[in-house]
């Protein structure tokens, strides 16, 4: 069986070799995607300046009450994917670079990235 700390450090192991590739520049700034058992978070950031532009969650005060029961399956990634959507177009974000973060792309996270894109943002 493989314990629960061996499968973080292996998520780690994948984080790390993916971001030695992966920058977010104010052109194009990096989209990535942080989930847990109970929540999933999504940040736009600029990696030259160190920011966070645009962030939701379904912890956010806006998502909050939508994603009540629904924050820990795909609709509540939907929810988070659509509200980071619209939230970097407001900001004039077009194109950004997806940082899965050593998840696997299946599942809630493919489903946040599938509903960025339809509401505006470019991968």
């Amino acid at each position: 069986m493989i314990s629960i700390k061996d499968k973080r450090e292996a998520r780690l192991k994948r984080k790390k070799r993916v971001r030695k590739k992966i920058k977010g520049t104010p052109e194009r700034p990096r989209l990535t995607v942080f989930k847990t058992a109970r929540h999933m978070y999504a940040q736009i950031i600029d990696d030259s300046s160190g920011k966070t532009l645009v962030a939701a969650s379904t912890m956010s005060k806006n998502l909050k009450s939508k994603a009540k029961g629904l924050s820990g399956n795909t609709k509540g990634a939907i929810l988070v994917g659509e509200t980071i959507g619209k939230e970097g177009r407001k900001k004039r974000i077009k194109r950004v670079v997806f940082d899965r973060n050593g998840f696997l792309y299946h599942g809630r996270v493919k489903a946040l990235a599938d509903k960025a894109r339809e509401n505006g943002l470019e991968f």
